[in-house]
Formats: structure tokens, C-alpha cells, sequence
């Protein structure tokens, strides 16, 4: 059966599309390299045509397909399992652009664009598409849609959702939705783009987008502010949100222990201010005139400074300064791989219930697991919080992650549970919450998803083992 497939799928890919032997790590093992999974053939396909084609041949064998991006998920999502069974599917290839509509401020593309690539095509026409996250280098819109991807702008932008109007999706059985609306309002039953961004692939594949684009704001200004507490944080967020409205478009929170690891492994960065208990970047981005957006931005400043909100800040002067400021936020994910295995949590919670959620839990963990080390930044501005666990310092990160994760973890979701937040706020399901999801998710809302499920992949191939 295999063999048949194989011969299939080369038919109609070509040989060298159709890899099976050689080093397919890249592939298999996912970007935290948590999870190694083995394919029967990773297949990269040109087209949505071919796409369908590798769907149809699947769906005749039997065969499961995991569809992958850029491989740069968190949760275990996009790489197979370890039977050697299943078809790895790298939409990298399809990575063109379109179309680009400036009058009706949409951008169509394929779903293997790298995000980078799709922010240039945009700026190049004098627009903004504004998803921006730490992997832009290297994630592909298709994933970004698949997982309902955040990042740093959420606040004025939304999430990936928000941002698409209309999708091409290839199903289970290997035919092509083709649903790249460029509309704002079309009301003809049931919202099918809706259904298919944040399935991670479980319940088809998404092959193409038509996203919104937005005109180029005349200014941005951005600043580091240091704040005593996390409550003066939620007072600046207040402060700037009632000054700048919807011009704020980024408010992202970083704890000091979280700085300290950027300090220690990458020295040569430079950071604007002094170590602090808390530390927020912000971003106001203007419409009107650089002068305005700066006039705003050092009245809001000076206004927390007085009250006591902030006890310091620093400026950038220049779009250089500005993307060195970004670039530390940035490298803590970076530095914490360099410090070793760590427990993650990507979690959303009311924004005002965050200070006591992170007192209660920074006690009860510090409590349970003595010397434990909380990496704790996040967007303040929205609700998600990254709040990392890292191993006692001189212990080993691979056995504290080995034997500790599921007590941990304990800790952390019956705090976020128990705050009405969510396990899962921007990096998915995927195998690593899984269960987790069984657990804590309402009876209702599971029967509802299994359903689904069912409807649109009766056999299970796309993506099994997959948040359900």
C-alpha cells in the first residue's frame, strides 16, 4: 500500500518533490525539539491543485497527512507521529503573492508565505499588514491562520482572524473550497473561514488568504517604562489606552527575571534602562504627523511620571532605536532556549485579574518547588501571558522538565481555571495540551468539536492526534 502511494504521490508531484530517505529532521522535529516524529514521505506540493491531488491519493490509502508551514509551532502541531505512517505535507513551496488590491485594501496569497515577506509586499505599496511576531522571519501565513496567531499588535489589530477575510482550503476528501472573499460583509450562511482558522490543520488545509491591509501610519513612537508593580502596569496600560485610544498598538509586559536571562546570554544588546521589577514596552502608532504622535507620546509619559505610575523611561529617537528595543522583547524566548528546557505557558486572562493571579501563583510554585525561576512577559495589553517556569538555578532543566511538568502545569491551569482564563491564548492545542483540553474544556464544547470533526474527516487524516 505504501509503495503504491509513494508511486502516486510522485506521478503527481515529480520525484523530486516526494522526499523519503536522507535526513528529513527539519521536518520531524519540531522548533522546541520536544517532539521527533518519523514520516513515510514529506511531499511539497506547488499548487492548491496538487494539494488536492496529494489529499485524493491519501484519502484512497488511508493514509494521514500533517500539514506543516514554517515548522516554527510550540505545542507539537505540524510534525508527524513516530509510526513512519503518515504523509508530512510542506506547503513552503507555495509562496506566492497573489494579487494586492490597494482600493479595497487586500492582499491574496498563498498559505506557504513567510510573514516577512508578506509585511514587505504591504509596505512596498505604502500599506501595513500588521501581524508581527517573533518568528516572522520564518512562520508561513498558513500556520498563522491554522493556530489563530497573536503576536505584538493585537491590541489595535486582533489576531490572525481579524485580519483574514476569506480562505482557499483544500478538505479531506480532496476537494477545493474556494472561499477568497475579499468582502467585508457577506452574510450567506454559516461563517465557513471562521471554522477552518484555529483547527491546526484538523480539519482541512488552508492553502491560500485574502488578508486585510491597513494605510501606514504616519508615526510610531516607542518607549520602555519601568514599572514598581504590575498593578502600576495595568494603571499605564489604562493611562495610555485613554490618551492614544486605538492609536496604542502595542503594550507588551516583560518581569525582570525575564530581561536578566537577555542579559546574561546576549551581553552586546543593549538595554535602555536599569533593572526594574517590571518593564513595558509600548508603541503608539499616529495618522496624523510625527510631531502629534510625539507631543502624545511625552504627554503620557510625563503624566505617569507625576503620578507616580512609572519611576523611569526611555525614548526611542529613531526607527533604529525603536527596532532595538523591540529586538530585546524579542530575544527573551531566544535567551531562555540558551538557559535550558523550561515549562511553558501561553495563557490569556481578564486583564485586570492579572496582578493577583501572578501573586498567587508566583507563591504557590515558589512554595511547591523551591528556587523555581519564573520567566514571566507577555502582552500585557491583551490578556496573554507567557509565564514560563524555569528549573532552579544548578539543577538540570531536562530532568526538572521530565519530572516536574505535569505538577506544574497543575498549578499554573487550576490558577488560570480558577481566574476564568484560558490554557491556550495564541500557540494552540496541538499534542502538548491535549489532553489538558479534554480536561478542562466544557463536555458541551468537546461533543460540538468531535462533531465537527467528524462531519468534515470522517476517517481521521488530517492532522490525528490533533487538539481533540
Amino acid at each position: 500500500m505504501s509503495a503504491a502511494l509513494l508511486q502516486g504521490l510522485r506521478e503527481a508531484l515529480g520525484d523530486s518533490q516526494v522526499l523519503s530517505e536522507g535526513d528529513l529532521s527539519s521536518y520531524e522535529l519540531d522548533w522546541r525539539k520536544r517532539f521527533q516524529g518519523k514520516a513515510l514521505a514529506v511531499v511539497r506540493p506547488g499548487s492548491t491543485a496538487q494539494v488536492a491531488q496529494v489529499m485524493r491519493l491519501c484519502a484512497e490509502h488511508r493514509v494521514a497527512v500533517v500539514p506543516q508551514g514554517g515548522n516554527t509551532g510550540l505545542v507539537g502541531g505540524s510534525v508527524p507521529d513516530a509510526s513512519g505512517s503518515q504523509i508530512l505535507l510542506s506547503l513552503q513551496r507555495m509562496n506566492k503573492v497573489r494579487e494586492l488590491d490597494p482600493a479595497n485594501l487586500t492582499m491574496t496569497v498563498d498559505a506557504g508565505c513567510v510573514l516577512q515577506a508578506l509585511q514587505q509586499a504591504a509596505d512596498e505599496q505604502g500599506l501595513l499588514f500588521p501581524l508581527s511576531l517573533a518568528a516572522e522571519g520564518s512562520c508561513t501565513i498558513g500556520g498563522n491562520l491554522a493556530t489563530n496567531a497573536g503576536g505584538t499588535q493585537v491590541l489595535r489589530y486582533g489576531n490572525t482572524r481579524e485580519l483574514c477575510l476569506g480562505l482557499e482550503v483544500v478538505t479531506a476528501a480532496g476537494e477545493i473550497w474556494q472561499g477568497l472573499s475579499g468582502l467585508r460583509k457577506d452574510n450567506t450562511g454559516y461563517d465557513l473561514r471562521d471554522l477552518f482558522i484555529g483547527s491546526e490543520g484538523t480539519l482541512g488545509i488552508i492553502t491560500g488568504a485574502t488578508l486585510k491591509l491597513y494605510p501606514r501610519p504616519q508615526a510610531k513612537m516607542t518607549a520602555l517604562a519601568a514599572c514598581p508593580t504590575l498593578d502600576s502596569a495595568l494603571a499605564l496600560l489604562g493611562l495610555a489606552q485613554q490618551r492614544a485610544g486605538s492609536g496604542l498598538t502595542g503594550f507588551e509586559l516583560m518581569g525582570d527575571f525575564a530581561l536578566s536571562l537577555v542579559r546574561k546570554h546576549f551581553p552586546l544588546l543593549p538595554q535602555a534602562l536599569p533593572p526594574c521589577p517590571w518593564t513595558v514596552l509600548l508603541e503608539i502608532s499616529d495618522s496624523e504627523s510625527e510631531a502629534h504622535a510625539q507631543a502624545l507620546f511625552e504627554g503620557l509619559l510625563e503624566t505617569a511620571l507625576e503620578n507616580g505610575v512609572i519611576e523611569d523611561a526611555a525614548v526611542a529617537s529613531s526607527l533604529e532605536q525603536s527596532r532595538a528595543l523591540w529586538h530585546v522583547r524579542e530575544s527573551i524566548p531566544l535567551a531562555q532556549v540558551e538557559e535550558g528546557l523550561n515549562i511553558k505557558h501561553d495563557i490569556a486572562l481578564p486583564v485586570s485579574r492579572i496582578p493577583e493571579f501572578v501573586a498567587q501563583t508566583d507563591a504557590a510554585l515558589k512554595a511547591a518547588f523551591p528556587g523555581v525561576r519564573l520567566v514571566n512577559f507577555g502582552h500585557l495589553g491583551d490578556g496573554n501571558l507567557h509565564y514560563n517556569v524555569q528549573a532552579p538555578e544548578g539543577g538540570s532543566a531536562a530532568d526538572f522538565l521530565r519530572e516536574q511538568e505535569h505538577a506544574v502545569n497543575a498549578i499554573v491551569f487550576d490558577a488560570v481555571t480558577a481566574f476564568q482564563g484560558s490554557i491556550s491564548a495564541e500557540h494552540g492545542i496541538g499534542q502538548l495540551k491535549r489532553e489538558e483540553l479534554a480536561l478542562r474544556k466544557s463536555p458541551v464544547a468537546l461533543g460540538l468539536m468531535r462533531a465537527i470533526k467528524q462531519a468534515l474527516d470522517p476517517q481521521g487524516l488530517l492532522n490525528p492526534g490533533r487538539v481533540l
